[in-house]
């Protein structure tokens, strides 16, 4: 195993994959949040760039069986719908992937653990942002942010979830916009950073490790999610990304 993997101790070999199993019980129970937990679970005892290539290959699995949950047309429908978005989104998150290399370990953790804290935050207050209808501006403008917050910490989901929501999007359309825009930009990641260097020889095995632990959570939650309240799970899910992004604020600044 040491072989394979000789950035990680046996202790962090099986943290990872419990973390990813995790992970994608969240995914297959709420619709998001996989990357959000990978991230924040695997920084704990690894560097932020190696988090970061190995949640690429689960994201782009996960999202992909959800986005065609529903068929190949009515996620065709959501590419054309939003098309905007996935556009504006795929550029910054290409340009902002060449970065990654280049930023100190302090920024990344700020770039992942604030959007996580405030995601967390919006979520949990009773204050929700509303737009009483689509604007093309607007909607490139959040793309743009979702992209250029994606391409170096592997997290887009926060302004995605925040754009959806305040549409009013019905549950069934969002999840599978959701897993459109999160695979394509999946998609996009991975390319990024077979450019930028970050997944690379080294790194790739492990992404591919983590297939297996996130599949399994996301089958195993997409079978309970009808029998556990969602609104509490939500909250629970939360309230643990809130922790853990003030915890990767924390090793930014101290």
């Amino acid at each position: 195993m040491n072989s394979i993997f000789p950035f990680l101790t046996p202790f962090e070999f099986y943290a990872a994959l419990a973390i990813g199993l995790c992970g994608g019980f969240v995914k297959g129970v709420v619709g998001f949040a996989l990357p959000l937990v990978l991230i924040s679970g695997l920084t704990t005892f690894m560097a932020p760039d190696l988090a970061l290539a190995g949640l690429i290959l689960p994201t782009v699995l996960a999202n992909a069986f959800q986005a065609l949950r529903q068929g190949p047309k009515a996620a065709a429908g959501s590419i054309r719908l939003f098309w905007v978005f996935l556009l504006c989104g795929g550029i910054t998150l290409v340009l902002s992937a060449q970065m990654v290399r280049v930023i100190p370990e302090e920024a990344m953790l700020l770039a992942i653990g604030v959007p996580i804290v405030f995601f967390a935050l919006l979520q949990l207050s009773k204050y929700k942002f509303h737009l009483a209808k689509r604007s093309t501006r607007v909607e490139a403008c959040v793309g743009a942010f979702a992209g250029a917050v994606g391409g170096v910490s592997g997290v887009w989901g926060p302004p995605t979830v925040a754009y959806l929501t305040a549409l009013g999007t019905p549950k069934h359309d969002q999840m599978r916009i959701q897993g459109v825009i999160y695979g394509l930009g999946a998609v996009a990641l991975l390319g990024a950073h077979m450019g930028s260097g970050v997944l690379n020889a080294q790194t790739w095995p492990f992404s591919a490790l983590l297939l297996a632990p996130v599949m399994l959570g996301v089958w195993l939650g997409s079978m309970v999610m009808d029998r556990v309240d969602p609104v509490l799970f939500r909250k629970m899910t939360l309230l643990v990304l809130m922790v853990a992004g003030l915890n990767l604020i924390r090793r930014a600044l101290f």
